[in-house]
């Protein structure tokens, strides 16, 4: 006897669409069977033929900021947007909380504001800034997934860039604990060499940070790796001139994955207007043609996953009023409305509903080291969306559950609504109480 059948006209198994009927036992999948087989179950529920079963998004990058600054966002708010979304895990990065996850009191402290709070299943990310290479170990043996730094300046002051000096005792330490880094990949000299930006107007924002900023730090990144034998990840991948160098160092052996934003797969300068502060984020959405370069390298695995990073703030901070780039906070939030985007976006290019899950699931899944998430597969948590791809929906920003009303996507029209979210087995609903568990890594289980 299962606890949940599930009949499924179409699910994405293996990246690929296919009927099957799914058996769910103790929140996991116990079961796949040809379509047409009777499982006995406690429940059964039937999707319609023109939904979608697919896995649970996993979202590794994340910015809830609790806690310190939970005004910004809270664990609470993000994780019922997340489920909206047919996200069922994130990872939760380590700044803009005060304190910032860099030791590990502070990963406790995290830990502590979020329990009880989450709809969805949540991991944490450790800091590496400077002068902490000696903490990472014990935060790693706690049970965060991996470690983040920033080669320029964060815009917090709690979460300080790794200088030239910083990176490769830091990418030491972590090749030694086995652990991946993920960096922010913008070179502060030549982001410092580049105009400041001030004022409303977006060309001079792009002028500010320039592409030349990602791709020098990213080799910066490349070589660290290369010397110490680390595990390295680039995040949100910008600028398609970067490409080159990390087809080559992965081509050469070099462990470095790559993600990049619905944000940059979805948007492009030309369209974006004078003073329009909520498209403002770090490295800056860029043109057309560049956007068209990194779907190329998705397509082609050149790219390994997309990812939001939800980074909101209130909407003060984004500077509406004056519309001033150089001043306003730069972050979109968009952790509700990821799926949506990208399968917009996908669909008019050709792809499949398997290629997104793939994206946007099992990579992001399987980087975080957590193989038990992101497939529909015999023993993987039965974390499950019900999807409808042909549907669509017009974005209201007030309509949206994570903290504060601002989108870049206000008005846009989408495809794909989320019918459905089963976090382990059972349905997710974001009126009533939070089910979400914390994260360690694999190899310590679930808490």
């Amino acid at each position: 006897m299962f606890d949940l059948a599930l009949v499924a006209p179409r699910a994405v198994l293996d990246g690929g669409e296919r009927s099957c009927v799914i058996g769910v036992s103790d929140g996991r999948v116990a079961a796949i069977e040809p379509f047409g087989s009777e499982l006995p179950a406690r429940e059964t529920v039937r999707l319609t033929s023109g939904d979608v079963l697919l896995p649970g998004l996993v979202d590794t990058h994340v910015h809830i900021n609790e806690p310190g600054r939970t005004e910004w966002e809270g664990f609470e708010s993000a994780t019922r947007a997340a489920a909206a979304g047919g996200v069922t895990t994130i990872v939760d990065m380590p700044l803009n909380s005060i304190p910032a996850t860099t030791a590990l009191d502070a990963l406790e402290q995290k830990r502590a504001s979020a329990a009880g709070k989450t709809y969805v299943d949540v991991g944490f990310w450790g800091g590496a800034v400077p002068g902490n290479v000696d903490e990472l170990a014990g935060m790693y043996e706690a049970g965060v997934l991996g470690f983040k730094a920033f080669l320029i300046d964060s815009g917090v002051p709690e979460f300080q860039a790794l200088s030239d000096d910083d990176l490769l005792p830091a990418m030491t330490e972590t090749a030694r604990l086995g652990a991946v880094l993920l960096v922010h990949c913008e070179d502060a000299r030549a982001i410092a060499d580049a105009p400041a930006s001030a004022g409303p107007s977006y060309e001079a924002f792009l002028r500010s940070r320039p592409p030349a900023a990602e791709e020098v730090a990213i080799r910066s990144v490349i070589a660290a790796a290369r010397a110490t034998g680390g595990r390295a990840h680039v995040v949100h991948l910008a600028s398609s001139g970067a490409l080159p160098d990390l087809r080559g160092a992965r081509a050469g052996g070099v462990d470095v994955t790559v993600e990049t934003c619905p944000h940059y797969l979805t948007l492009e300068a030309s369209t974006i207007p004078d003073g329009a502060t909520q498209f403002k984020c770090c490295p800056p959405i860029r043109g057309a043609d560049n956007r068209d370069l990194l779907w190329d390298a998705l397509i082609a695995g050149d790219i390994d996953m997309i990812v939001s990073d939800h980074s909101p703030c209130p909407a003060e901070l984004k500077r509406l009023d004056s519309g001033d780039f150089g001043a306003a906070w730069g972050g979109i939030a968009s952790l509700q409305l990821g799926l949506s985007l990208v399968w917009s976006e996908a669909r008019s290019r050709d792809r499949s509903c398997g290629e997104v899950a793939e994206w946007m699931a099992r990579a992001p899944a399987d980087r975080a080291g957590l193989s038990h998430k992101g497939r529909i597969a015999v023993g993987a948590d039965a974390d499950l969306v019900a999807f409808d791809p042909n549907a669509t929906f017009v974005v209201d920003p007030a309509r949206l559950l994570h903290r504060h009303p601002v989108s870049p996507y206000a008005g846009l029209e989408l495809h794909g609504v989320v019918r459905r979210t089963w976090l382990r087995g059972e349905p997710v609903d974001v009126n009533g109480a939070p089910r979400g568990r914390l994260l360690h890594r694999e190899e310590q289980g679930l808490s």
